[in-house]
């Protein structure tokens, strides 16, 4: 498609680098993909990420884009400068490329644009943006679809982010916190990342070197994970977000839609302790979708901590891969059982089971003692489900009478365990706690918060939980019944919280 002029001289690309995009893709190969952690945005998402900058009246925009690609969304953002959306008189843009293959496409791209100065910039933007301490570049707006690609702990990319005081585990997260530092006063930058960094341990140091420096703004979320990165095949759930740097803090516009064709934008303003709760000291991102408060926030009978009731939750101990000499497929002399997912339903046990495909047994010796739990009744939670599946927290009672003799568990850590200092709970009180975390107001709750399809005891740590003495009693009532269906626990829980 031939660029089409437009009154400032300059030109509207962005449909023929889509094109481009198109064609590039299918040419990238998946280890070159995963060399880079490359995935192209698309004309409507690059268009929509232009859109979410307000209106300046600057002189100058000094614009980053970190990990420019074929140029997408600086054409995007120009595209909007010379339709008359902003001020400036002119733009100075900064295009980081790391890829030989697509730098000379983004040269001509932006070449095309009267009144811009292109820097292109050859090389890796950690690298070089670390050389020598971060400090303020002066860039005004920032547009970034930045890599995704997990850094490894003694990684050059982790090691110069440490010296400049960025502590993060991925590299889109880095290419958001460089930006950040990088940006003048009152700078903004709209970025489209994963949503992983709302919660969680790992992302904490970043969530705090975001919060420290910036303001939220506005976020952005697609009820579909499959649709944003399609010619990809990226099932990851994203989120785009703009901040401000050096801004102070206040409401949230928080936008929905469907896929990335934004045709059922659904807005809603929130204030910003209802994204970031004030006591909260992990500093969770949740993105409300409604202004409506949940059930579990709104109800004065879930307000309790875990500390409160005096149970604790654990990653179950057992890394199967770490300790394969000491598996067994099936119990033998020696042994005591290894529990997976797989053993558990929210009414009951099943061990061992035939035809597993994973080990049913752990043997019993000095190495493996400290990984293993006496027998009795725990509540557990699944740390991953598939991103098909329509719940989030799956939650299970063990039952200590599956085991017969046996003393000690063993479990793997693909699970969270509720215990009371490293021993089981009260029957009721278990078979309660399940109860509760298997509702659908749990659920729903959980997934402001969660953006991605695993549950870490962290997140189950800062949850609100009714007292113990409603706990037996849920557990009291789920004994009586053989079978447990979802709208049953919910009309319980409705009983609880009514």
């Amino acid at each position: 498609m031939a660029p089409i002029a437009d009154r400032r001289g300059g030109y509207i690309l962005l449909k023929h680098v889509d094109e481009m995009r198109r064609k590039v893709v299918q040419r990238i190969t998946p280890k070159h993909k995963a060399v880079f952690g490359q995935f192209m945005t698309p004309l409507t998402v690059a268009s929509y990420l232009a859109s979410m900058f307000p209106p300046s009246m600057l002189h100058t925009c000094r614009l980053l884009d970190a990990g420019a690609g074929l140029g997408s969304l600086t054409c995007a953002f120009l595209d909007r400068w010379v339709t008359g959306d902003f001020g400036f008189k002119s733009v100075e843009a900064t295009a980081y490329e790391i890829d030989d293959n697509l730098r000379g496409h983004l040269a001509r791209h932006l070449a095309s644009y009267n009144g811009v100065k292109p820097h292109i910039i050859a090389g890796d933007y950690i690298e070089l943006a670390t050389a020598e301490g971060v400090h303020s570049e002066g860039y005004t707006h920032a547009i970034l679809n930045p890599p995704y690609k997990k850094i490894n702990s003694n990684s050059a990319h982790r090691l110069a982010l440490r010296r400049v005081g960025i502590e993060t585990v991925n590299l889109y997260s880095a290419f958001v916190a460089l930006a950040v530092a990088q940006a003048a006063p009152g700078g903004q930058i709209v970025a489209i990342i994963p949503r992983s960094f709302c919660n969680g341990p790992y992302y904490r140091p970043f969530r705090d070197f975001i919060l420290e420096r910036a303001a939220i703004r506005h976020m952005h979320l697609f009820d579909s994970r499959s649709k944003v990165f399609k010619d990809d095949e990226v099932l990851q759930e994203n989120i785009i977000i703009r901040l401000e740097r050096g801004g102070q803090q206040g409401p949230v516009t928080i936008t929905t839609s469907t896929d990335d064709s934004f045709v059922d934008i659904s807005t809603n303003e929130h204030p910003f302790e209802r994204i970031v709760f004030p006591d909260d000291p992990e500093r969770f991102i949740h993105v409300p979708t409604t202004t409506e408060k949940s059930t579990i926030e709104l109800s004065p009978a879930v307000r309790c901590t875990l500390a409160d009731l005096g149970i604790k939750v654990s990653t179950g101990p057992v890394v199967d891969f770490r300790l394969k000499e000491q598996l067994r497929d099936m119990p033998e002399d020696g042994t005591v059982p290894l529990i997976y997912p797989r053993h558990l339903s929210i009414t009951g046990t099943v061990w061992p089971v035939q035809g597993l495909k994973k080990p049913n047994a752990i043997l019993r010796n000095a190495e493996t003692e400290k990984w293993l739990y006496p027998n009795g009744f725990y509540c557990v939670v699944r740390r991953f489900s598939s991103k098909e599946e329509k719940r989030r927290v799956v939650a299970s009672v063990v039952d200590p009478a599956a085991f017969g003799d046996h003393t000690v568990l063993g479990f793997e850590n693909h699970m969270n365990l509720f215990h009371e200092n490293k021993r089981g709970l009260p029957e009721l009180l278990a078979r309660g706690l399940a109860v509760f975390l298997n509702t659908t107001a749990v659920d729903e709750s959980f997934r402001r918060f969660n953006g991605h399809t695993q549950v870490n005891a962290t997140d189950l740590k800062l949850m609100k939980y009714p007292s113990r003495e409603a706990l037996t009693e849920l557990g009291k009532w789920a004994k009586q019944h053989s079978e447990l269906t979802q709208e049953m626990i919910d009309e319980q829980l409705g009983k609880l919280t009514a």
